[in-house]
């Protein structure tokens, strides 16, 4: 194997994908504009949910406790409706996400001592996001009924306002969000990072490569001395460099537009992205190698990539939170691995002595990929 047929191939690829403007596109304007369009087409923030309240007993207390939500910045409130049945259109027609319905002698009921039955109507097409909902909607409930027993405390006893809270809460929650404390959309950049270098490297070599086969030109190889190892690692070589340097493209973006924080080591996230774009460039060799032609080298790479990508690498939903046969199949995949990495390295400061085990993967994952790669291409003679 020589350095100088490596590197003359490498030109060449270089030059072919240079020389083609829309191929020359798709491998580096393609994945910035993938980072953007996810970005903000993507969110984990639940917030400025619609909110319509119907109030059948319209008095003070009622409205007290109406604006408890209506003030939220959770919640974009609507307006007041008229009954449940204006209620059914809007929820329909997703104008409101949640209801809350105020029931008549609501104010009567609680100077009475007896519990008033206020019912909030959430829209449960998204489950994960109407669970968040529920919770927003339980806190502010708990708070409103915690101020009417502190104040009914308060003056029955004849203790001041915040002595009463103390009796009434003899146990206080404090919690604390580590990492990200304002439980902001930071987790998501980091992981758009791992979804388009997972999606566009593995597109951008297999179509590089098969191309060749379209076009008949990897006959000059099969009768020409290159061996098999260096026609693989010249073609092969500047889809790595490609993605290598998307991967630092998006990082700044990641760390500089969007804000996101980075309190990991520099170096250790290059190593990291280096071997990951190894890894997704070489499911584009092994789909070049097996498949004939550009369209389905495509369909190939949107099923390998995209579509575990969605489900298995942490992107949506944690890992943890699959079933036994589908955190298998996470692990099977270098998406999960470098999802780790990326979190842990942006938003814990987490270094190699953490992260080593999924680094370790991701090397096993694109050695085994290279190794697939040369003993499924074979050089023919020319006819």
């Amino acid at each position: 194997m020589e350095i100088s047929r490596i590197a003359a191939m490498a030109s060449k690829e270089w030059l072919e994908i240079t020389r083609d403007r829309l191929f020359f596109s798709l491998a580096f304007i393609v994945p910035l504009m993938l980072m953007l369009i996810f970005r903000f087409g993507f969110s984990f923030d639940v917030r400025n949910i619609p909110l319509a309240v119907v109030d059948y007993d319209g008095t003070a207390c009622s409205r007290d406790y109406a604006y408890r939500f209506i003030s939220s910045r959770y919640f974009d409130f609507k307006g007041y409706a008229q009954g449940e049945r204006q209620l059914g259109p809007l929820l329909a027609g997703g104008k409101v996400g949640v209801a809350i319905i105020i029931p008549a002698n609501f104010q009567r009921d609680l100077a009475a001592g007896l519990p008033a039955r206020v019912q909030a109507l959430i829209d449960g097409t998204f489950p994960s996001r109407a669970q968040t909902i529920k919770g927003f909607v339980l806190a502010i409930n708990g708070a409103a009924s915690l101020q009417r027993m502190a104040e009914n405390v308060s003056r029955t006893r004849g203790v001041s306002l915040s002595m009463a809270r103390r009796q009434l809460q003899p146990v206080r929650l404090e919690v604390r969000y580590l990492f990200d404390q304002s439980v902001s959309d930071w987790s998501l950049i980091p992981r758009l990072i791992m979804v388009v270098l997972m999606v566009s490297p593995p597109l951008l070599t297999a179509v590089g490569i098969v191309r060749e086969k379209e076009s008949g030109a990897i006959y000059n190889i099969y009768s020409s001395t290159v061996s098999r190892g260096e026609f693989l690692l010249g073609k092969f070589s500047p889809y790595i460099a490609i993605s290598f340097v998307n991967a630092m493209v998006l990082w700044a973006v990641a760390v500089g537009p969007f804000g996101a924080p980075f309190r990991g080591g520099l170096f250790f996230f290059i190593a990291c992205s280096f071997v990951f774009a190894a890894c997704t460039a070489g499911i584009g060799l092994v789909v070049s190698l097996l498949a004939s032609t550009q369209v389905s080298a495509i369909v190939f790479c949107l099923i390998l990539t995209f579509v575990p990508v969605s489900v298995y690498s942490g992107l949506l939903m944690p890992v943890a939170s699959l079933d036994a046969a589908g955190r298998i199949q996470a692990h099977l995949i270098p998406a999960m691995y470098y999802t780790d990495i990326v979190i842990g390295i942006f938003l814990k400061g987490a270094g190699v002595g953490v992260l080593w085990g999924r680094l370790a993967a991701l090397l096993v994952y694109a050695s085994a990929l290279m190794a697939a790669g040369y003993f499924l291409f074979r050089k023919r003679r020319a006819a």
